[in-house]
């Protein structure tokens, strides 16, 4: 209904990429037994994808396999950003770390913030403060003084390979062992030039962090010719990055369930997890910002932000920015 302009939001201009995500299953009975166990996790709504029925890319496999239909759809990352941003252009800042600072209202717990810059120094008065900054949000909980939540990243090294003739693939690849985590996950989108990229994520990722390039590159080509020897990758060109995924702290530094939502005084501290969460984390934030009957204010402001600050800007894929490996 929002991608339609019809729901909660309008977020049309968001670009779906393919109706389903598939899982692929090698033909190992502990692969079976595994995609099994994921299925009676989705509780049936995992279906398994007749073969007569697979898509092009699976049709000319040259090894037994099985595909699943997984019950999600795939949305184009970077419209969705583009969408959301321009709905509130107006509103989006950039702003130093440096410059920002915390206070009290003098008359309760509730914090106020204090900015300094460009020789202005203004002091902000909110309802509500909302942290999701991401990895960012462990400066803002330090910064205003809070008693929770403590703050945990878990780093993965990211491969994506460019090649003319790549096809669209978005699956999650499940290997022999009994780890929760794909083997390989599969996503792909368009470079600059509407050349196909594939972005290669799950084990690989987790288990490369401290590898060097050269053998992380090494590793995901000798995936990619395991997984899928019918397609020849030998002319692709090659890169990783690390990166962070932030999330709340949980036992174990082990991947959080669920979206995260914490109150304290006067700022709400959200982590959504992942991107399919965060309808749910927003759900919550909703709900409570109406339980505290917290609306709009109409007061105008002394000094609009625009006058003092400059716009933020919005970040782009790596494959847009870095050159190849």
């Amino acid at each position: 209904q929002c991608l339609a302009g019809e729901g909660d939001m309008d977020l049309r201009g968001t670009r779906v990429l393919c109706e389903h995500y598939y899982m692929w299953s090698g033909a190992s009975m502990r692969s079976k037994l595994k995609s099994f166990l994921g299925s009676k996790s989705l509780r049936g709504r995992v279906d398994t994808v007749p073969q007569a029925e697979y898509p092009e890319f699976f049709q000319q496999a040259s090894i037994k396999g099985t595909l699943y239909q997984l019950p999600d759809f795939v949305v184009d990352s970077e419209s969705l950003i583009d969408v959301l941003a321009g709905r509130q252009q107006a509103h989006l800042f950039s702003l130093p770390d440096q410059v920002v600072e915390f206070g009290s209202d003098g008359f309760s717990d509730a914090r106020t913030l204090k900015l300094t810059h460009r020789e202005h120094d203004i002091e902000m008065s909110v309802q509500r403060f909302i942290f999701a900054a991401g990895e960012g949000n462990k400066g803002l909980i330090n910064a205003a003084g809070l008693g929770k939540p403590q703050t945990q990243v878990r780093p993965l090294n990211m491969v994506y390979l460019k090649m003319p003739g790549l096809p669209q693939l978005f699956v999650h690849c499940i290997g022999d062992s009994f780890s929760l985590t794909p083997r390989l996950t599969v996503t792909s989108h368009r470079d600059e030039s509407g050349e196909t990229v594939w972005y290669l994520g799950g084990d690989i990722a987790e288990t490369g962090v401290g590898k060097t390039d050269a053998e992380q590159v090494d590793r995901a080509r000798q995936l990619l010719d395991e997984l899928f020897p019918w397609i020849d990758v030998t002319a692709a060109e090659w890169r990783c990055f690390t990166i962070n995924r932030a999330e709340p702290k949980v036992e174990n530094d082990s991947r959080p369930d669920d979206a995260y939502f914490t109150k304290e005084e006067n700022i709400l501290v959200t982590w959504p997890t992942k991107l399919t969460l965060a309808p749910a984390l927003s759900d919550q934030v909703l709900a409570d910002l109406r339980k505290d009957k917290i609306i709009p204010s109409s007061a105008a402001p002394e000094i609009t932000l625009e006058a003092i600050l400059k716009p933020a800007v919005i970040g782009a894929p790596e494959w847009h920015l870095g050159t190849t490996a």
